[in-house]
């Protein structure tokens, strides 16, 4: 399957495409940093983001982190396309994971220690900050919807009111076992949110095809992602809901023991929905792997997210209650004063700094892969899914589905570079479809995005 659909897709395709691809990608990205900077005052104070559309503000800047993210990103191009291809497949998956952790240590050290890394999460509107607050999980559950919205004396801070209270408690227990503390969130947010490299692999050989696996990964090791991903929790979302939708695909293919494996998948889609609303829009990518191989665990993730969700209610938490407070909350902020007609464009630049443009370099073979675009004979298109579609190009339309659908709905304006981590991983898988003899060069485009980006912008998280 993979070589048919590697030669379906380079018949269509050339470099020259990628390359205009990218372009596009870039000139979006251009657009949103001079717009800003191009307009008034109070267009620029509207924007709430000092570097809009990365929010931060513009401060070159080096750290003791340069040199080692530095050697790292050229490690990776030197090596990582050799190593995927000479592996073997377990070694390969903890080196990617290893890798991609230590690229997203070096470039939070770029920052410094406190800013970079062990602060970021101890800010006031950060989860931390309630921590030591919650004396009662109990209490603490019955009584977070109460807490919402804002303008009240007992408010949740930021970040916890607008999320559901899953995330609130991994922090909280984190702290009952004794590892409190912003080193301990961080490197905790680290770890999950780099295992989603890991994971994306997973999910692709889960899929059928363990070459697309394999040229996706030294991409999905360098990802400029990990900018966000060791200081935001929305990184510790994107490790749960990865591993999620990788059960999942574990789960179509294996012959004893699915029905076990379906129900953990649907556990962890049940706690993602608690960690963040917005990553309902999981639902997509879990389609996808089902459509593309077997519905045969539906019902056994059903069951295990059901469970999940009976839980917190039974705890005094329903999700639906919270979900509409968090909408009038949403508006009580600076969300009510950012321009739309900006950030619904502006989001998506957003995003090509979190996934790269060697990701954007590769859309157009997604859309050619699943036919989306009309250079071939069409045929009956659901058909061919279990037979002859491309997993990454499934996957990576998956990932992009769902950030547009988030971006449509206006309820993400600016910060879209972390919030969205749990979809930029699964748009990332499109770089498999790139040719093995560019990798070298889309990989350097890689690093050296995220390179310029950290050093020229202190981002907020």
């Amino acid at each position: 399957m993979a070589n048919a659909s590697a030669t379906r897709v380079a018949r269509y395709v050339s470099a020259r495409v990628d390359g205009y691809s990218a372009l596009a990608a870039f000139l979006l990205v251009l657009a949103a940093f001079l717009v800003p900077r191009m307009s008034g005052k109070h267009f620029r104070d509207s924007l709430f983001a000092g570097a809009a559309p990365i929010f931060g503000g513009w401060l070159p800047h080096v750290g003791w982190g340069t040199v080692p993210a530095v050697a790292l990103a050229a490690a990776v191009v030197r090596f990582g396309p050799d190593l995927t291809r000479r592996m073997a497949w377990r070694p390969l998956l903890w080196l990617t994971w290893a890798t991609a952790a230590a690229w997203a240590f070096a470039v939070a050290m770029i920052d410094g220690w406190q800013r970079g890394f062990a602060g970021r999460l101890t800010t006031r509107d950060e989860y931390l900050h309630e921590v030591g607050g919650v004396h009662d999980i109990g209490a603490m559950l019955r009584g977070f919807s109460g807490r919402i919205l804002d303008f009240q004396p007992d408010s949740w801070t930021t970040h916890v009111s607008g999320h559901p209270p899953g995330a609130l408690l991994v922090f909280v227990l984190l702290d009952r076992i004794g590892l409190g503390g912003g080193a301990w969130a961080g490197l905790l947010c680290m770890f999950v949110g780099t295992s989603a490299a890991a994971a994306v692999a997973v999910t692709i050989r889960a899929l059928g095809s363990e070459h697309r696996a394999r040229l996706a990964i030294p991409y999905l090791a360098l990802m400029p992602a990990v900018i966000w991903i060791a200081v935001s929790a929305d990184a510790l979302f994107a490790g749960v809901s990865a591993w999620a939708v990788a059960l999942l695909a574990i789960a179509t293919r294996l012959p004893r023991g699915w029905i076990a494996v379906a129900v953990a998948a649907g556990l962890l889609f049940g706690f993602t929905v608690f960690l963040s609303y917005g990553l309902v829009l999981m639902a997509i990518p879990a389609a996808a792997v089902l459509l593309a191989r077997s519905l045969r665990p539906l019902l056994p993730a059903l069951a295990g997210a059901v469970a999940v969700v009976a839980a917190f209610a039974a705890a005094g938490f329903w999700w639906l209650n919270g979900y509409h407070l968090v909408v009038q909350r949403y508006y009580q902020g600076i969300a009510s004063d950012r321009p739309y007609s900006y950030w619904v464009w502006g989001n998506l630049a957003a995003t090509v700094c979190a996934v790269g443009l060697a990701t954007a370099a590769a859309s157009c073979r997604v859309l050619i892969e699943l036919e989306l675009l009309p250079v071939a004979p069409w045929r009956n298109w659901l058909s061919r899914w279990r037979s002859a579609v491309d997993p990454a190009a499934l996957m990576a339309a998956a990932g992009m589905a769902a950030i547009l659908i988030a971006d449509l709905s206006g309820l993400s304006k600016a910060e879209t570079e972390r919030i969205w981590l749990p979809f930029d991983v699964w748009a990332l898988a499109a770089t498999a479809l790139l040719p093995r003899h560019s990798m070298r060069f889309w990989l350097t485009v890689q690093a050296a995005g995220a390179l310029l980006l950290v050093h020229l912008i202190l981002t907020n998280w």
